[in-house]
């Protein structure tokens, strides 16, 4: 049995008809295996356009080894009223918590588990602070700054694998390196596996076309 995990989307061009970018729908696919199979992933506050892309995007790439996953346009608080889910039941992992999330935080005091997205700001800017007023429990992850994805990885670690949050193998600021003369260093916290950082699939020929593209004058 999984949880249900929830990025409340708070990108600024929302209000626009632009796609969302391509590191968002990598980020946002790799949650769907991060949650890992019986959890479920809900996105909320995504414009009409944003719905669709995602939604297209998930249904393409069903697996049994991923998390359902699903777009909505109403924002958090509407969509936990349609589920009839109690504010007291979803945790928000919040940067400025009081309280490390725990093992037993997955023992059922807790059937949400509420990101601010996207977290991935460098430096950060508090887009939590947003969902904070509203009152929710709250959990932190640590000091550092993790991405959205990142973020949903170690939760699931902690709450579902029972594994102390200083237990999880982490590497911070990690320098990407494509060769000899190109690198990029991500200012982000990651789950370590092997020695290397965990990044969505296809970001690492994403983050090498970003580079190659900012050379192109």
């Amino acid at each position: 049995m999984g949880f249900t995990y929830v990025i409340e989307h708070m990108e600024e061009d929302e209000n626009t008809s632009r796609a969302i970018p391509k590191w968002v729908e990598l980020e946002y696919s790799h949650m769907k295996i991060l949650a890992g199979p019986g959890s479920e992933v809900d996105f909320t506050h995504l414009s009409k356009s944003s719905c669709e892309t995602l939604g297209n995007l998930f249904q393409s790439s069903t697996s049994e080894r991923s998390a359902e996953a699903f777009a909505h346009p109403e924002g958090v608080m509407d969509f936990m009223n349609h589920k009839g889910v109690p504010l007291n039941k979803v945790c928000l992992l919040d940067p400025k918590a009081e309280k490390p999330l725990s093992p037993e935080d997955g023992d059922g005091r807790f059937e949400w588990f509420l990101f601010g997205g996207i977290l991935g700001d460098d430096p950060p800017r508090d887009r939590t602070g947003e969902l904070r007023v509203l009152g929710f429990p709250t959990r932190h992850l640590g000091p550092v700054q993790m991405t959205t994805d990142t973020a949903l990885g170690v939760t699931k670690l902690v709450v579902q694998d029972k594994i102390p949050l200083g237990d999880v193998p982490y590497v911070d600021y990690p320098t990407i390196t494509f060769n000899p003369k190109e690198s990029v260093e991500m200012p982000f916290r990651y789950v370590v596996k092997d020695g290397n950082p965990i990044l969505p699939p296809g970001m690492r020929e994403h983050l090498r076309e970003d580079l190659n593209q900012s050379f192109d004058f």
